[in-house]
């Protein structure tokens, strides 16, 4: 619209007096969503505790979001750990000298665990079942199945969203830590099979320089973007109308929003987290 022939005949004045407006719908679209994202947060804390628990949607939550994510987890993790293990072995071949590649190890592992593997995990998940999550409320929706709750004396949001939320909260750190086996046994494998890097003073460094604490950080991080990844597929899904169109944006908007949101949040976490318990 800023490049359109009209545009190019309108005052100056004008044109900045326009930008203000949009300027200002912009923030207030994201103030009053961000308010709609804390309201439905206080809702489900209300709710968390509260029985009767929907055991079933519950089991079902835990494996859709665990055993049906291993498959693009091991992948990507896999091939992270390889690429992470090759970068890492051409900077030490190339900077420090040959020899030096066996302290690879530490650097790869603590590379994985605190930072490469719970955002590789964070934004697989979102894209599958975050996306998954706003497709199916977003249907219930416009169907007016949540409305039918509602007839029914049923809280929607402790049927379909706390479930959600505490199934992500507990199988995110769980896929992290399985990505961080594989990743690792990637970078292992590239280095000590492929490139001959001596395999005893590999996992010796390893094991000599990696803390509990960097595998635990990660995990924090990943039980953070497990509730961002379920909140904001919730909350687009309570809110989509407009029909197929509206639960297709609702998708779209899921994936962008939970993407953004995990890679803020994660430099948020790395400031926040300490970098050892200074044991």
């Amino acid at each position: 619209m800023l490049d359109s022939p009209t545009w190019s005949f309108i005052p100056l004045k004008n044109k900045k007096m326009f930008q203000r407006v949009k300027l200002y719908h912009f923030f207030s679209s994201f103030i009053l969503q961000l308010g709609e994202v804390g309201l439905l947060l206080v809702k489900i804390l209300k709710n968390l505790f509260r029985r009767p628990w929907e055991k079933k949607i519950f089991i079902q939550q835990l494996e859709e979001i665990g055993v049906r994510s291993l498959a693009v987890v091991s992948l990507t993790a896999a091939f992270g750990g390889l690429v992470f293990g090759l970068q890492t072995y051409v900077g030490f071949h190339r900077y420090i000298g040959p020899g030096s590649e066996t302290y690879g190890g530490p650097i790869i592992s603590l590379g994985l665990c605190k930072e490469l593997i719970p955002i590789l995990v964070g934004l697989m998940v979102a894209g599958r079942v975050g996306s998954a999550m706003a497709a199916e409320i977003g249907t219930m929706k416009i169907t007016e199945q949540i409305d039918a709750l509602f007839t029914l004396g049923a809280d929607p949001t402790r049927y379909l969203v706390v479930p959600r939320i505490l199934a992500s909260l507990i199988m995110l750190p769980f896929l992290t830590v399985y990505g961080d086996l594989i990743g690792i046994a990637g970078g292992f494998f590239y280095n000590v099979y492929l490139m001959g890097v001596n395999r005893v003073l590999y996992i010796r460094n390893t094991l000599l320089y990696i803390e509990i604490w960097d595998v635990i950080s990660g995990l924090i991080k990943a039980a953070a973007f497990g509730l961002i990844i379920a909140l904001i597929g919730c909350w687009q899904g309570l809110r989509a109308e407009g029909g197929a169109e509206g639960v297709g944006r609702a998708t779209t908007q899921t994936v962008v929003i939970a993407s953004i949101s995990i890679v803020i949040a994660n430099f948020f976490l790395s400031k926040a987290l300490p970098a050892d318990l200074g044991i």
